[in-house]
């Protein structure tokens, strides 16, 4: 694989959703957690979604329960927490794995393509990877750094 439109990764609905159909538009992929200290996230992702959505910009979510078990729920229980607590409206995708041998082909790829301060794996939930509009991947960002914070970089790159 050598884009990022090469994947395919499952809805929380159990669609097959090819990353084809967000060529040209900046992303931000980021796991995500129901259960985490920075599930409040989610309300600044949505923020930055309804902000820039409408000018080619679309955030997709990964939940994992990789990490301390932060992400118990089936597809169901994930889409109704998303939606009762923070109004998700950006896409997101079934539960699956970052780190190990089961990772999604997709995290592999991201990880390849942007190593974090100690090396590849993803070491907590809301770790998030900012994509251009050619697909390529320009930056990875720790779960400390907030939605709020990656303001600036979205701009230049819409």
């Amino acid at each position: 694989m050598s884009s990022i439109y090469d994947f395919t990764a499952t809805s929380l609905t159990g669609e097959d959703v090819s990353l084809k159909q967000f060529a040209g538009q900046v992303l931000l992929i980021v796991n995500t957690a129901s259960a985490c200290g920075f599930t409040p996230q989610y309300k600044g992702l949505e923020k930055l979604q309804q902000a820039y959505g409408p000018r080619g910009f679309s955030i997709l979510g990964f939940p994992c329960n990789q990490f301390g078990h932060q992400e118990p729920g089936n597809a169901a229980q994930i889409q109704q927490f998303c939606a009762s607590n923070y109004a998700v409206s950006f896409p997101m995708f079934d539960k699956i794995d970052v780190n190990g041998d089961h990772a999604h082909p997709l995290y592999q790829y991201l990880k390849s393509e942007k190593s974090g301060l100690l090396g590849p794996s993803i070491k907590w939930n809301f770790t998030k990877f900012l994509v251009d509009r050619s697909g390529k991947v320009v930056a990875r960002h720790a779960p400390t750094t907030t939605p709020e914070a990656l303001t600036k970089e979205i701009e230049a790159l819409l």
